[in-house]
């Protein structure tokens, strides 16, 4: 009997459907240890991952626990100064800055302005801590030495930080601004003032200290109401 075109495709699907199980019936039998043993290290290694994690997690939560309780004792005046330096060198370095940070700032209550300005100096010097906690290391150090700075070191260090949008504008425009003041550069620290004066995202008692320094730099300036307070202003009027 012929065979019909039918036939001859059922025949090559039967033989390769036959080639196909001894392939892999063979490689099963060839390889077979080898992925049993390539997916029991790959579950060993992930469940090894994760009690890392767990270990990560714990011990990140027990130096949350020992920092908590260090800013408490410093804000009510008996600092730890032993749990803060153990602190200051901890994995996390969220923790660590915040209780370098601690330890500067528990200095400078104690009048140990040396020690003070060189705990912040470090600080602002570490690239390993994030920008925001050198930033704040940079203002209070400038801040404590500030009368014994040359204007211009004051004005060079903190120019970064002393434009709008800068979250520390105030600060480090208003120390920079009595710096040209002292350069006699009165045009520029009453320029810089006024910025200050009208950015709504000053602490308003900066604000006010701007538009008093402006105004004795020969600079009329004012304060720029906050979102809402024209506002509010207009319904009390009423």
């Amino acid at each position: 009997m012929a065979i019909t075109p039918a036939h001859n495709d059922a025949l090559i699907r039967e033989i390769d459907d036959a080639v196909r199980e001894d392939t892999i019936a063979h490689f099963g039998k060839r390889y077979g240890l080898w992925i049993a043993g390539l997916i029991v290290a790959a579950l060993a290694a992930f469940g090894g991952w994760l009690l890392w994690q767990n270990h990560v997690h714990a011990r990140a939560d027990e130096v949350g626990e020992r920092y908590a309780i260090a800013l408490t004792k410093a804000a009510t005046g008996k600092a730890d100064m032993a749990a803060l330096t153990e602190l200051s060198s901890a994995d996390q370095l969220g923790y660590r800055a915040g209780a370098m940070l601690i330890q500067a700032g528990v200095k400078a209550e104690k009048n140990d302005l040396k020690g003070a300005i060189a705990a912040y100096g470090a600080i602002a010097a570490n690239d390993q801590l994030a920008k925001p906690y050198r930033d704040l290391a940079t203002i209070r150090q400038t801040a404590l030495e500030f009368d014994s700075l040359p204007p211009q070191t004051v004005i060079d260090r903190l120019k970064p930080l002393a434009e709008a949008g800068n979250p520390w504008f105030g600060s480090a425009g208003e120390m920079s601004g009595l710096a040209y003041a002292k350069l006699g550069k009165r045009d520029l620290a009453g320029a810089l003032f006024a910025a200050i004066a009208k950015d709504t995202d000053v602490p308003r008692t900066i604000q006010t200290r701007a538009v008093q320094m402006a105004s004795l730099m020969g600079v009329d300036a004012q304060i720029a109401p906050r979102p809402g307070e024209l506002k509010d202003n207009m319904a009390n009027a009423q």
